[in-house]
């Protein structure tokens, strides 16, 4: 979710197409959305206030933008007053991985200003790193309206991160993503990360074994789920102020664990 320059990765592994039967059939940890009212409060926690997230982001993260109705988790952001509003949830303390297979499903907001999420970022800061983007991040889905149906995948590192400009990333197309529910997904191994969008993979990042720097991911991340507003990327072409509110409305979360 960290401000992205576009980077195009081109990886491919020594050991051919990762296999899905590396993965369990059914979820260990998963949200389905089907009891109405707010977010399960056993599976996540919101991430609250309006500090422009490293991003200058311009909405107001709080706890009134978030629903679960019609079998879906809704995040709306909204204009309000002079500013914005709008929801982040994390799973953190109450879902944390370490490798697997992860899949929402999803359908994205649009126009000009929007900047929805769905991503991972590690849950506890290691002894001798600094925060991020030592630690890892890996974004399944991030997608900014001025762009419609164009979605990144990325992974950031101490190595490998936007600000020295050399973040893996990965985009395709997905020209109905604001209309129709698909399927962003995440498979995670000690050896590769891999984002598939339908079933149909994105990026591919393997392992290079050196150190953390290239690759912190040997450690628990937590899922993130948002509607960003503006700041240095979702707002790269300024903010559509007729389009308010708008959503990302999330079907379902289902994680399953990796099988060594």
């Amino acid at each position: 979710m960290r401000y992205l320059l576009p980077f195009l990765l081109l990886a491919v592994p020594a050991w051919g197409q990762p296999r899905l039967d590396q993965f369990e059939t059914l979820p260990y940890w998963s949200d389905e959305f089907n009891a109405p009212g707010l977010p399960d409060p056993g599976k996540w926690s919101y991430q609250l206030g309006d500090n422009g997230w490293g991003n200058q982001e311009l909405q107001d993260y709080t706890d009134r933008n978030a629903k679960v109705a019609d079998g879906h988790l809704t995040l709306t952001a909204r204009r309000e007053g002079k500013g914005y509003t709008s929801s982040r949830i994390s799973s953190k303390g109450k879902g944390d991985f370490l490798y697997g297979r992860i899949v929402a499903r999803a359908r994205l907001p649009h126009g000009r200003g929007t900047w929805p999420a769905i991503w991972m970022l590690y849950s506890q800061e290691e002894p001798g790193r600094s925060g991020w983007p030592d630690n890892g991040e890996i974004d399944i889905m991030e997608h900014v309206g001025y762009d419609p149906g164009k979605i990144h995948c990325s992974i950031h590192s101490k190595a490998f991160n936007h600000i020295d400009h050399t973040q893996k990333t990965a985009t395709t197309m997905v020209p109905d993503a604001e209309a129709t529910f698909h399927d962003y997904e995440l498979r995670w191994t000690p050896d590769w990360i891999e984002t598939r969008i339908d079933d149909k993979p994105v990026l591919l990042f393997e392992n290079p074994h050196q150190s953390w720097k290239e690759w912190p991911f040997d450690k628990p991340q937590h899922l993130l789920l948002n509607v960003a507003v503006g700041g240095f990327w979702g707002g790269a072409q300024g903010i559509d102020e007729s389009i308010w509110p708008q959503s990302m409305d999330v079907d379902y979360v289902r994680v399953y664990q990796y099988k060594p």
